[in-house]
């Protein structure tokens, strides 16, 4: 029997981003346990930091890898078999009995993560209808958030456990995640527009008939997204097979291009340094010991708690000003972070035996000001960063390469969340306060990027979505701009000579398809119909844009 609510898909589906949660904090915990680092033989800051960082390479080889087995198999079927992978790493882990298997089984466990983090979102949104997407799609951060909690208290619990079972009890029960997310996809349809693909149009149909018209095949909403399912599909079927390589070719490079830059500019927020190295943080403002842990573990219950504004917000709210606004403000306070531990603070050769800790806030004032400052900035991101870059890259692809562009840019994601993971306790032990005022340059520099640079997709269906690439138009004009009179153009087009066509269900004739004109707002097909727009004004009002 399949569940096919939207709501409960995406809740269960988002599970996969509870793994990748269950993984940041299952080292985060341990970082500064005295029982971790004796086993360990005391691993130097470069050690740390591979062990921290070689999840992050795992996943970026599983996100390459992910789109074509996403394409072969379907959306459901890689992230089931993501989960798979996840227990293997979790099960490596547990039995640990050196460091090389430590770094092994957080590889595997990594390679899950990329397959997860980059086809869940891609799963979701091609099931969720256009007016709650972005709330659907937003669930998965917010599922990493909870797993970043979850194992955090966690692993905290096991600290007072003696000897290694402290850590591998924990490293253990990350298994149950992934047990989860196995058994609930069995019960989830696959998605619509994948199966559309394979000519599956029975199935497609009625997937889209469960979630937009309450089971009836005849509803108007069924009919208007088929026809553009269709319509898609047709138009990839006149390409090749796509490769990385297209993903750069003219016409989609751009898009690529801001989808890699997204996930990337995710991470140079330094949101994963706050999460890895929280304790770290949190020893140099003089919080250590069980105090320092029960202090750290608070930004993760205000990621978790934080996320919901963005959630209920977001398909209100857009996509651009989320993003604009949340990195200007956590520009502020990361520099006010950074600020007040430069002016407060003092070099020290180790803190509390820690060599790997250089800098000390001695001022409790001003200690207590950092504290706030960075539960702040996590506020920030959780209701901006982090569940909107996910949403986004989800949205912005073509179907045709849809699962093979979220996988590059999620690979984007972890090749720069290794780089981070790898150099940040290097930066803090060597650079100490700076390290905040360069990740608040980063900020700086993305809001710009976002407003130059980054349409407004915010409620169009994933097919409106790519006319608007189509047209490029100018992405401070998107937010208001009506496509209707675009979509129906296009729609148009493809409602030619149904009998003409040999595609069973698909409903084109051979001899029309939509090209490129010289006008933006006009669209011409081969047959030599033009359908003219009325130019859009720079203003970015739609009341002027006609039939």
């Amino acid at each position: 029997m399949k569940t096919y609510n939207p709501y409960i898909v995406a809740a269960a589906a988002t599970i996969g981003g509870m793994l990748f949660g269950f993984d940041v904090s299952s080292i985060s915990a341990f970082v500064d346990n005295e029982q971790y680092r004796e086993y360990f033989n005391y691993p130097s800051d470069v050690e740390q930091g591979l062990i921290t960082a070689v999840m992050s390479g795992g996943s970026f080889m599983g996100s390459i890898i992910s789109g074509r087995l996403s394409d072969k198999l379907g959306r459901k079927s890689a992230v089931q078999t993501g989960a798979i992978v996840w227990m293997v790493g979790s099960v490596v882990q547990c039995t640990v009995l050196s460091m090389t298997q430590l770094i092994i089984g957080r590889m595997i466990s990594g390679f899950a993560i990329g397959i997860c983090s980059s086809q869940v979102p891609v799963y979701i949104a091609e099931l969720s209808p256009k007016n709650i997407r972005g709330r659907l799609v937003g669930t998965f951060q917010w599922a990493i958030t909870w797993g970043v909690m979850l194992m955090f208290y966690i692993s905290y619990a096991c600290t007072f456990l003696s000897g290694p079972k402290s850590f591998r009890i924990a490293w253990g029960l990350q298994m149950l995640p992934g047990i989860l997310l196995l058994s609930f996809m069995a019960f989830f349809p696959e998605s619509p527009r994948w199966l559309a693909t394979k000519d599956r149009w029975e199935e497609a149909t009625n997937v889209i008939a469960h979630i937009q018209g309450g089971g009836d095949l005849e509803h108007p909403l069924v009919a208007d997204e088929m026809q553009e399912i269709r319509q898609v599909v047709m138009i990839d079927r006149m390409s090749a097979d796509v490769t990385i390589l297209d993903l750069f070719s003219r016409g989609t490079r751009l898009r690529t291009f801001v989808g890699v830059s997204t996930q990337i500019w995710q991470q140079l927020t330094g949101i994963n340094t706050m999460m890895y190295y929280v304790v770290y943080i949190f020893a140099m403002a003089g919080y250590t010991g069980n105090t320092g842990l029960i202090s750290s573990s608070v930004q993760y219950l205000i990621n978790v708690i934080m996320t919901v504004p963005a959630l209920v917000g977001i398909d209100n709210w857009g996509r651009r000003r989320l993003l604009i606004l949340g990195a200007l403000v956590m520009s502020v306070f990361l520099t006010m972070v950074g600020g007040l531990m430069g002016y407060y603070g003092h070099y020290v050769d180790s803190l509390n035996g820690n060599t790997e800790i250089r800098w000390y806030v001695p001022d409790r004032f001003a200690a207590q000001a950092i504290i706030l400052f960075n539960y702040l900035f996590v506020s920030t991101f959780a209701m901006t960063w982090g569940p909107g870059a996910w949403i986004y890259v989800s949205e912005i692809f073509p179907l045709k390469q849809r699962a093979l562009a979220n996988g590059l840019t999620a690979s984007s994601n972890w090749a720069t969340n290794f780089i981070l993971a790898f150099v940040v306790p290097i930066m803090l032990k060597n650079f100490q306060w700076r390290t905040f005022m360069v990740f608040a340059f980063f900020c700086l520099a993305m809001a710009l990027h976002v407003y130059f640079m980054f349409p407004e997709t915010k409620g169009r269906t994933l097919e409106e979505i790519d006319i608007l690439w189509e047209q490029n138009i100018a992405p401070w004009n998107t937010a208001t701009l009506d496509l209707s009179a675009l979509a129906r153009a296009r729609g148009r087009v493809e409602k030619s000579d149904d009998e003409d066509s040999d595609d069973e269900g698909v409903g084109v004739a051979r001899d029309v398809q939509i090209v490129a004109s010289t006008d933006p707002f006009e669209i011409t097909t081969t047959t030599g119909v033009s359908h003219p727009l009325e130019r859009h004004h720079a203003t970015g009002s739609s009341e002027n844009l006609l039939d």
